[in-house]
């Protein structure tokens, strides 16, 4: 039967894989830094990204009213996260990640930066275009946090900038 909160459901599920393959982007980042300050960059993105993670995961088992960590646990290990952010196939950022040698702090912000921008430009079009009020206010908030990490990357940038 019908509940009304399947394209809410759906909306958090697609969210919370697109954070999963954002934070796996990152950490395949951090690893193949060679600049020490780059790595801690990406770390912490990736960090970020598993914080998402768990909100979606927390409004996910709030509105199933499913207390089950332990089943989402198994999901969260099993479900493929084919795109990132934005929608950006991770099979592409890995490849753009070959082409590019990320070796210092700019270039980390600046990739991080066209991640996080097209994030939040694909969680205002659900925003304005999802069925359910719901995951409307769901994306909206998502917005709000890469809203953030776009502000914290370009005060990261400007600090970089002075300090050069």
């Amino acid at each position: 039967m019908a509940t009304g909160k399947e394209d809410l459901l759906q909306s958090l599920i697609e969210a919370y894989l697109m954070e999963k393959g954002t934070r796996e982007f990152y950490a395949q980042a951090a690893s193949k830094c060679s600049a020490p300050d780059a790595r801690r960059t990406f770390e912490e993105l990736s960090a970020w990204e598993e914080k998402h993670m768990d909100f979606i995961q927390y409004l996910y088992q709030a509105v199933t009213e499913d207390r089950d960590t332990e089943g989402f646990e198994d999901f969260r290990d099993k479900s493929g996260a084919h795109v990132a952010e934005g929608g950006i196939p991770v099979k592409d950022l890995a490849a753009r990640l070959e082409k590019v040698s990320i070796n210092d702090d700019m270039e980390a912000i600046t990739m991080a930066l066209g991640i996080e921008g097209k994030a939040y430009a694909m969680y205002w079009k659900l925003s304005k275009s999802a069925p359910d009020s719901n995951a409307r206010v769901v994306f909206r908030s998502m917005m709000e946090q890469e809203i953030n990490h776009i502000s914290y990357l370009k005060e990261m940038m400007t600090r970089i900038s002075e300090s050069a």
